[in-house]
């Protein structure tokens, strides 16, 4: 991703060269980890709907996310069945774990949500700039469409997000935290090794 578009999705980092070729030649491995992030992104988005029953704005944005991630995984599972290929197990999603292990105490200021929105929002974000590399440096033409359409939609997500923690938090508080996820990120995929089975 060029470092204006990086700018647009607020990343500081970019995606380590090395990875998409990595990933082009671990496609099974790459689809079958990206399945199961599908299916983690909607089990998230439904907590969150339990853990927030009354912000019905929240409620209202996330149940039809919920669906369309859902409708996400049977895309990607739909692809490596036409390839042949078996799901296989989950992995470990190192990055996503190592962002939730920096997830402030709360400490009184009552801004659980706020981080849990803005994690959500930096895990879409990085997924939406892999999803571009993939729709831009793969050889299979139905491959670099098939991932343009979730570069857009996880470009969507990241601002949905976003525009939630807004709503509920004023702006000033949302610009702080978010740009202490930035570096969080930053230091998060520094410290993980360019890995072509892997989404993130």
């Amino acid at each position: 991703m060029s470092t204006t578009e990086n700018t647009i999705l607020g990343l500081k980092l970019p995606t380590d060269p090395r990875w998409v070729g990595l990933a082009s030649i671990s496609l099974e491995d790459i689809l079958t980890d990206h399945a199961f992030c599908e299916q983690k992104a909607a089990t998230s988005f439904i907590t969150l709907i339990q853990k927030h029953p009354d912000k019905t704005e929240l409620v209202n944005a996330l149940a039809p996310v919920v669906t369309e991630e859902w409708g996400h995984f049977r895309m990607v599972w739909a692809e490596l069945k036409k390839r042949g290929y078996a799901l296989g197990r989950q992995r470990k999603d190192e990055y996503v774990n190592g962002l939730m292990q920096r997830i402030p105490l709360d400490n009184g200021k009552n801004e659980g949500l706020l981080h849990k929105l803005l994690l959500f929002a930096m895990v879409e974000a990085r997924s939406c700039e892999r999803f571009r590399l993939l729709s831009e440096n793969l050889e299979e033409e139905s491959l670099r469409e098939f991932y343009r359409k979730f570069m857009v939609s996880e470009a969507g997500h990241y601002r949905l997000f976003i525009e939630l923690a807004e709503m509920y938090y004023p702006e000033p508080i949302v610009r702080v935290a978010w740009h202490w996820w930035l570096q969080v990120e930053t230091e998060v995929l520094a410290q993980l090794t360019p890995r072509g089975d892997r989404l993130h």
